[in-house]
């Protein structure tokens, strides 16, 4: 199998390891100065990941659509990103993470051609959304495992 689809198959078991046992305080503090609360990344991946599992879908069912941005940083910033508690979007991350690699197993060479336009990003494959979300997990969960291991957690 595509290491790329293995990798968006394992990020949901990864994901909930990294937070296992992190009390409120430390899913409320930041990865990095500046930077989100650990809280805050686990609501951006799967904030993010369904806006890639969406953007899949328009790929392969309209002829080059365009797809929408969108701010994450002011995301990040509304309450449910915030404040609310983790589990609703672990939640999500199993279910999209699952989805998104069925949609990527059978994609046909074809349908991994097929583009769309993103208004910031220029013309995207669906190849590129594969490539893209393979690596986006996994930079979020190093940031997550990092700190927890500067911090002693």
């Amino acid at each position: 199998m595509d290491p790329r689809i293995s990798a968006i198959e394992a990020l949901p078991a990864q994901l909930r390891a990294a937070v296992d046992g992190l009390t409120d305080a430390q899913l409320d503090t930041c990865y990095r100065d500046g930077g989100w609360t650990v809280r805050q990344v686990v609501h951006h991946i799967a904030d993010s990941h369904l806006n890639a599992f969406v953007r899949a879908k328009l790929i392969l069912t309209e002829d080059h659509p365009t797809l929408k941005p969108y701010d994450q940083d002011r995301w990040a910033l509304l309450s449910d990103a915030k404040s609310f508690p983790i589990q609703s979007s672990l939640a999500i991350i199993d279910g999209v993470q699952a989805r998104l690699a069925e949609i990527f197993k059978h994609a046909s060479p074809e349908d991994r051609k097929r583009t769309a336009h993103h208004p910031e990003d220029g013309e995207l494959s669906l190849e590129d959304l594969l490539t893209k979300y393979a690596t986006h997990g996994e930079g979020h969960l190093k940031q997550i495992t990092d700190l927890r291991g500067r911090m002693g957690w």
